[in-house]
């Protein structure tokens, strides 16, 4: 059997999943809650950054993501950091929606799948 790699376990999950050179991200959301839809959304995609490359992959590998938005309004600014972090990587198949948020203060979660 291949082995499955977990990292940043805890009781309800792992932070990010690697089996077959597919590496699973859970949903990144932002530490500093204080800041707006654009704050929050540019540390999230500085965290899956991070987040990848400790799995030995990167941005340009992104198969899918998720995005959850508090207020399905603020989809254009987060689109814009969106953009701007892709750059001219792939785009991956995306889903983008509004959703209610375990804490009231987070304005938007990511969920990403990508290969090494």
């Amino acid at each position: 059997m291949s082995k499955i790699n977990r990292q940043g376990s805890n009781a309800i999950l792992s932070t990010s999943v690697e089996y077959h050179n597919f590496v699973f991200l859970a949903g990144i959301t932002a530490d500093d809650l204080s800041k707006d839809i654009t704050g929050q959304t540019e540390e999230v995609v500085a965290k899956i950054d991070r987040a990848l490359e400790n799995n030995g992959t990167d941005k340009t590998r992104l198969l899918t993501a998720q995005i959850w938005v508090k207020h399905i309004t603020d989809r254009d600014a987060m689109n814009k950091v969106w953009v701007s972090w892709l750059g001219d990587a792939g785009r991956p198949a995306r889903a983008c929606v509004e959703a209610n948020m375990a804490d009231s203060r987070h304005l938007v979660e990511i969920m990403v799948t990508a290969c090494r």
